[in-house]
């Protein structure tokens, strides 16, 4: 089974937060706006611009600005050209990381990667040095009264890799292409989805002591509070 990161649910609680002040509209729209420009502005042809558009929607944002960065990513709009790159490293403790990162410089992006790294106790590395340590599965996050076992009963029909608690939420991995009809059946049960995503999710974690977990965390906090960074991953347990 693969690791349950802690990271990855710090992340999740902290995103609602920045929802509340607005400041993931500026990440989701960068998303928006280069899948769109990848994969077409149809979400009915374009999976993971559906999924972006239900997280715009569930974070309130206006149509417009969906729609605006849609136009932006076919073209049919003047807009900023953003380049996808990702970033890996290790950070303090020897903890693996993976930032995903879309700017419009790519000089700026990575001068402060080597800052955030060097400053906290990491190191950046070269590509493909910590990526081998993950799998891409699909996760959705949910809450309601279930149980794992109540949960993986119901899917069986699904390919599912794993669910586990993690608070008061019920974490569920699976096939990448399988995250919306997940996320669906999840629905139907009457339980409420908190996020549903495709992510990079570690082998094996590594656990670490109090303070050397918080240093870790306060390294991470300091990688997402950057403008460009998207999404990180770690192997943090």
């Amino acid at each position: 089974m693969a690791g349950h990161s802690k990271w990855a649910n710090i992340r999740h609680k902290k995103s609602k937060e920045d929802a509340k002040r607005g400041k993931i509209f500026t990440k989701l729209i960068k998303e928006i706006t280069i899948c769109a420009r990848m994969g077409g502005g149809d979400p009915t042809g374009n999976p993971r611009l559906r999924q972006l558009m239900d997280k715009a929607k569930e974070v309130n944002m206006p149509q417009e600005n969906v729609t605006r960065a849609i136009k932006k990513g076919t073209g049919e709009l003047p807009g900023v050209n953003y380049e996808a790159i990702t970033y890996e490293g290790y950070g303090p403790s020897g903890i693996a990381v993976l930032v995903d990162v879309l700017t419009d410089n790519k000089n700026r992006a990575v001068a402060e990667m080597r800052h955030i790294f060097s400053k906290k106790g990491g190191s950046l590395g070269e590509t493909g040095c910590v990526a081998w340590m993950f799998e891409t599965l699909g996760v959705v996050r949910v809450k309601g009264n279930t149980s794992e076992d109540q949960l993986l009963e119901q899917l069986l029909d699904f390919d599912i890799k794993d669910i586990y608690q993690a608070d008061d939420l019920f974490v569920i991995q699976c096939d990448p292409k399988s995250v919306d009809e997940v996320k669906k059946a999840v629905e139907k049960l009457g339980l409420t989805v908190e996020d549903a995503e495709i992510e990079k999710v570690p082998k094996n974690t590594l656990t670490l002591s109090g303070e050397e977990s918080q240093k870790a965390i306060d390294f991470l906090t300091a990688l997402d509070e950057l403008d460009d960074v998207q999404n990180i991953y770690t192997n943090l347990g």
